[in-house]
Formats: C-alpha cells, structure tokens, sequence
C-alpha cells in the first residue's frame, strides 16, 4: 500500500476505482465499501485508491471561523488514530492511499471543485463507491444525485453502498461511538470487527493498587483525541512487547480517594509482576463487567476488585481469544 498525502505524489491512473470518507474506526461497513473498491479495480485491471482525511473534519468544522479569532478544536472523540487508521486500511490489501491535509480552507472548497482537481484531473477514475449516506463538499453540499450527475457528465460510474448491518445494527461510526459511550463494548466490538483498542505508554502512579494487592499499570493514552469507553471495570488483554497478557482495566475519576481527579486509566495484569514504566502497551477491551462506584473504604473497594477478578477470569474461560 502506497501512502501519499499531496496530489502531486499521484501518477494519474484513469483506470482508478475509488472511495473518499473519514473511515474514522475503519469498522465493517466501511471494509465492506473498500473490498468492492478492491474487487472491481481488480476486475477492471486498476488501481484500488482509497481517499481520506487528517485531522478528522470535525475537527476542523467544528472551530470558529479565523476572522472570528478563534482556533478552538472541536472534541470528536476518534474510534481510530490517524495511524490505527493507516494500519488497518494496509490490511486491507488498497494499491494508493490518499491522505489529504483537512484545513478550514480546504473545508471550504466545492464539491465540484473538489472532484475536478483531485479526482478527475489528479488521481484519475473509472468509478466512486460511496456508501448511502454519503454526503461531501463545502457544508454537505452534495451527496448522491451531485455526484451520479458528475460521474454522467464526465463518464465515470458511481456505485452507492446499501446500508451494512451486523445483526439488527446499521453499522455507523457515531453508532459504535454510542456504544462505547454506554459501556456496550461487546455491541460496539460486533459494529468493529474486531477488538476495540487504544495504545499508551505506562506511567508512574500513585501506587496505591500495589498497596491494596492490585497492582496496575497508569496508561497515558498516545493519542488524547482517542475516544475511551464509559467509566468501569472492563476485561482486557494488554499487549507489551509484542505479548499478550490477560487482565482488567478500569477507567475512571478514583472517587473512593479523590474528590475531583482526572480520568484515569490503569489496567491490572493477572499474575505479572514485572517492571514495565515507560513501555508501550495496547489494550484491548472485550467485555464491560460494571461501572465506576465511590466505596466507603479501601477494604470495601479490594472486596469488589476480588468479584471484579472473578469476573474477569470467567469471561476468559467462555470467550475465544
């Protein structure tokens, strides 16, 4: 998989089938749209091109005009780092990925405009596979009909995605981010295909779970944009250094010991007890086990840490890792 992030790295290939989102968690719908990229570029002898963006839109959309003299950042709360992104698209077995820098100037550009410079005269096309609800340009402007008319006036064709269901969900990032949202890390993982993730590095705490005979590793998360599931105790493995390791997690605010402190995410590992500041280590997270409580006191907190491993340790034995 070529990565580019400029249309003048693009040799121009008007065999190219492609599809342009955020594929912000690339979960099943949107590998179900890049497959047909993939299976009809390979039909037609082309090339498989995938368009993207970074930083994700509503990042930028979502902050006050420059004259307003402002550059607040609007929260989306990623289901995927730029890079999580890019490892998983290279999975996917994509010849080009376009990753175009996203400014408010660029957010302002037509849809026509748009299509002209970078897909019709820069990277070249024979068809666009969208999903059904796919919508682009400056404000939304143009969504399918814009788009089958464009594909009409300048001979490419537009293949438009059915809604993608896994069960009785339609699977959607802002659904997978109610999910997680929720603490419905199961319903949001189905959504995914696969595990829902984040990486960090391990840093030094206050040590108190050593104290309570619950040592855990403090996670400072790589990226703060990265949306984290609701406050709880989770089961999860925690990969460092390219092992895999059986545990809980639990994110929150600590109100058994603090009045307002920061959310905190801290992952104890069954039966381990080596050093591991400063390592990377990724989490995945496979089943909610409760919420966050404030106990009456340390005794009574270690008392549910000793269900919580139960818990844990049972979800180990009826899952398939």
């Amino acid at each position: 998989m070529i990565i580019v992030h400029s249309i003048d790295e693009v040799r121009r290939n008007k065999d190219s089938v492609i599809t342009i989102g955020t594929f912000d968690g690339v979960h099943l719908a949107h590998q179900k749209i890049i497959g047909e990229v993939r299976q009809r570029a390979k039909e037609r002898n082309g090339r498989s091109v995938v368009v993207t963006f970074d930083p994700h839109p509503k990042e930028i959309v979502g902050r006050k005009k420059p004259n307003d003299g402002g550059d607040e950042t609007h929260a989306v709360g990623l289901l995927t780092t730029h890079e999580e992104k890019l490892e998983l698209l290279s999975q996917l077995d994509i010849d080009l990925v376009f990753v175009v820098p996203f400014t408010y100037e660029f957010s302002r550009k037509p849809f026509r405009e748009f299509y002209s410079e970078y897909i019709i005269n820069g990277i070249g096309v024979s068809e666009v596979i969208e999903g059904y609800d796919h919508g682009f340009g400056r404000d939304r402007e143009a969504g399918l009909s814009e788009l089958l008319a464009l594909g009409r006036e300048f001979k490419f064709s537009v293949v438009a995605e059915k809604p993608f269901t896994a069960g009785e969900e339609v699977v959607s990032s802002s659904r997978i981010r109610t999910f997680l949202s929720e603490g419905a890390i199961a319903k949001a993982n189905r959504l995914l295909g696969r595990r829902f993730s984040f990486s960090g590095k391990v840093i030094a705490g206050d040590k108190r779970g050593k104290a309570l005979g619950y040592p855990t590793a403090n996670i400072a998360v790589s990226d703060p944009r990265k949306m984290l599931p609701r406050n709880g105790v989770y089961a999860v493995t925690a990969d460092i250094d390219g092992n895999s390791h059986r545990g809980l997690m639990s994110i929150g605010v600590v109100p058994t010991f603090y009045e307002n402190h920061p959310r905190l995410c801290e992952v104890y590992i069954f039966d381990f007890d080596k050093d591991i500041y400063g390592k990377n280590i990724t989490v995945e997270c496979l089943e909610w086990i409760r919420g966050e409580k404030k106990f009456a006191s340390a005794d009574e907190l270690v008392k549910e840490m000793d269900k919580d491993k139960i818990a844990g340790k049972n979800i180990f034995e009826n899952i398939q890792l």
